[in-house]
């Protein structure tokens, strides 16, 4: 009974920090500077986080690039290069936290501290359970989520400045079937990402920042024609912007399309047979392996 007293003794300040939200969508924020920073982002040979990479080169950051695959990371280093940035590249494997640890003491001692880290480096295997092999489900476990938590908050944390960027997935917030492993491993990232935040608020590290990327299918070829009545397939450059934007901005979570946030309020209060009905009706569809067919057979 206490707890709910004080509850409804939060309703007027609930009241007001709704108006204040309110009142802050028609108000611009105002974009901090990046230039200079050291600039860390992996998985920086393709995709989202070659793209990134371009974004900060033009801001004038300092940047560090981490790929497994070596033509893809000079490539994008080459592009960053010829925008003026000065660049560093590693070939770095997300799936092993040893390189991780090695590749992060090298940075440290030639370049600096890494005040911005883009944990973008993703695997996914699109596969029901039945298909899906146990090195295949360890390492989008190593990659999506084990390497977000290695190496570079410390220093974050004694300088007081940094900004934690995690690239996670609309499917670490709505369940999609033939992508366990993966959805699993972003609900995970998703969830480093709440805590993280929580727990730097609570020791009172008001210099860390962090922001968690969460987008629907995105046209970069790991999913093979993937499709949904949300909207068509996003398109790398239209998910880079809204996440450079939400970076420099210290937005902390991003949801591409903004109906994704919508989604995942309803999963928590409608019926579960309404939510079958609408997730039909939402109708996810990519090409993927269906091992229990196989095993029936």
């Amino acid at each position: 009974m206490k707890f709910l007293l004080d509850i409804l003794l939060l309703l007027p300040l609930l009241i007001v920090c709704s108006l204040e939200s309110f009142v802050k969508l028609f108000i611009p924020k105002r974009r901090k500077s990046v230039t200079g920073e050291i600039v860390l982002i992996t998985g920086a040979g393709h995709g989202i986080g070659r793209l990134t990479a371009y974004e900060f080169a033009k801001l004038k950051s300092k940047l560090v690039l981490w790929d497994i695959n070596k033509h893809g990371l000079e490539e994008t280093a080459a592009k960053c290069k010829g925008l003026g940035a000065k660049v560093h590249t590693f070939v770095v494997d997300c799936s092993n936290r040893e390189d991780i640890y090695s590749s992060a003491k090298k940075v440290k001692a030639e370049i600096g501290d890494v005040s911005i880290l883009v944990n973008n480096a993703g695997v996914v295997y699109t596969s029901d359970l039945f298909a899906t092999q146990d090195p295949q489900i360890e390492k989008t476990f190593e990659v999506n989520v084990l390497a977000h938590f290695w190496a570079f908050l410390p220093a974050m944390t004694k300088n007081n400045h940094g900004h934690i960027v995690t690239v996670a997935s609309a499917a670490g917030h709505v369940s999609v079937p033939f992508l366990l492993a993966y959805c699993s491993s972003k609900f995970a990232a998703v969830g480093f990402h709440k805590t993280l935040t929580d727990e730097l608020a609570a020791l009172q590290i008001t210099g860390v920042k962090t922001t968690c990327l969460c987008p629907n299918f995105v046209n970069t070829g790991f999913i093979k024609n993937p499709s949904t009545s949300l909207g068509p397939t996003l398109e790398p450059e239209e998910v880079v912007n809204r996440l450079m934007h939400g970076i420099l901005t210290e937005q902390k979570m991003i949801f591409i399309p903004s109906s994704i946030a919508f989604l995942t309020t309803l999963e928590r209060i409608l019926p579960e047979r309404f939510l079958a009905v609408l997730k039909r009706k939402i109708s996810v569809k990519f090409d993927a392996v269906i091992g229990y067919k196989m095993k029936a057979q």
